[in-house]
């Protein structure tokens, strides 16, 4: 879900570049004393933080359905 029609699909970004993504933008958060641009920023990072979010629970929804799982515990 983009809050920005400016902003691109982050689907194709590896976690890792997401990550780089917010830590750049949370160190340019505190560089500026402008309060306009730390508000487009903040707006950012949040979409950022929820496509994390998003994969974090898309994994572990996949882990979850894994069947192999299953067999770990074998109650009698």
């Amino acid at each position: 879900m983009l809050f920005n029609p400016l902003a691109d699909s982050f689907e194709d970004l590896t976690d890792s570049q997401l990550q780089e993504k917010v830590q750049d933008l949370t160190r340019r958060y505190y560089q500026t004393s402008n309060p306009g641009l730390q508000n487009q920023i903040a707006v950012m990072l949040d979409m950022f933080r929820q496509e994390q979010t998003a994969r974090m629970y898309k994994q572990k929804q996949q882990d979850d359905d894994d069947p192999d799982l299953d067999n770990l515990i074998n109650i009698n």
